[in-house]
């Protein structure tokens, strides 16, 4: 398959720069697999599309304040880092800019109460770094909670001064529990607790899985045939919990739906071929396009996606590519909001 073939077209204005002033007022745009159906409706109905006995699988993880500003010595110029995943006690993996003036044992200094430093380690496959800090453990993630900002993704505008605070806590979910996150799960982003109280109240279950979203929400497909894209790893933790649940409901007849692309990821990762899925925590580098057979997910929520984007195609692999890019036109000709803080997709 080539690249080309997930690509739409989407006017600039569609894509969400703000959150709404509420979390669920989001629209939802549900499409029927078998019927090829589409509905509108807004996220508030959700609990009408979901059956007693159904499970809903969420991503807990917490966004950290990856994005850091250095001064590189010497020479005194400014460097973009982006706080992937540790590697180390004192020493994580990042993407930096501008990436070919910054070389192997070189020093950067980021400020701050404690005076926070890194030494340039090494180089990693993907084209990032290993940055080795002068500080460890809780202080260290004090220095990034003091000097750091959260990664906004490259399309949004730089927010007002006055915006920026409701964006930080905008762009996590209300559930958002273990941090280690570069972004965010954004289907989550549309849940508030009275909605979720709605959810349970209708006899669906939800549980939680981790992952850590890394290196692929900001790296776009280069190569023009897909298969030859390679994915980076990411960490994920899958409870006894989480396994039972979805155990308990293949037994009761109900589906387990996928709140966002990441949980999709994490629970075919550890999919077992009883359709249920197995314990643990490990490293993925699952990469889902069509001609994939899923195994455990049986309906998605998620958000819209970048045209070309490694996202797009995985709900492509679920649906099929021709009714997944038709309902996009169609919710671009509706007026959907596109992208994190935009609206969202239910495919059942």
């Amino acid at each position: 398959m080539l690249l080309k073939d997930f690509d739409y077209t989407l006017p600039e204005e569609l894509i969400a720069q703000y959150p709404l002033d509420r979390r669920d007022r989001s629209r939802l745009l549900v499409l029927e697999r078998e019927s090829n159906r589409l509905h509108h409706a807004g996220f508030t109905d959700l609990p009408a599309w979901l059956n007693p006995n159904d499970l809903l699988v969420f991503n807990d993880t917490r966004v950290i304040p990856a994005r850091l500003w250095a001064k590189r010595l010497p020479g005194g110029g400014k460097t973009e880092v982006l706080l992937l995943h540790p590697s180390g006690e004192n020493e994580w993996e990042v993407l930096v800019r501008p990436g070919r003036k910054i070389r192997t044992g070189q020093k950067l200094v980021f400020g701050g109460e404690k005076e926070l430093t890194a030494v340039v380690a090494g180089r990693t496959p993907a084209g990032g770094r290993v940055l080795r800090f002068n500080r460890h453990g809780d202080e260290l993630r004090a220095c990034f909670d003091e000097l750091g900002e959260v990664p906004l993704p490259p399309y949004i505008k730089k927010p007002a001064a006055a915006e920026r605070a409701r964006m930080r806590e905008r762009y996590q979910t209300v559930y958002a529990r273990f941090e280690g996150s570069a972004a965010a799960p954004t289907a989550g982003l549309h849940f508030t607790p009275e909605l979720l109280a709605a959810v349970r109240a209708r006899g669906v279950r939800t549980t939680f899985l981790t992952l850590h979203i890394g290196l692929d929400t900001f790296r776009p497909v280069k190569t023009e045939q897909i298969e030859e894209h390679k994915m980076h790893s990411e960490e994920y933790s899958i409870s006894r919990e989480v396994a039972k649940a979805v155990a308990e409901t293949r037994m009761a007849g109900g589906r387990v739906i996928a709140v966002g692309t990441t949980v999709t990821r994490a629970l075919e990762s550890a999919s077992r071929e009883d359709g249920g899925v197995a314990a643990g925590t490990g490293r993925t580098e699952l990469f889902i396009y069509p001609g994939y057979s899923f195994k455990v997910v049986d309906a998605l929520l998620t958000n819209f996606h970048l045209p070309r984007s490694t996202l797009l195609m995985m709900v492509c692999a679920f649906a099929g590519r021709e009714r997944v890019l038709a309902a996009y036109e169609e919710a671009v000709r509706r007026r959907y909001r596109f992208f994190s803080f935009g609206d969202a997709m239910l495919i059942i």
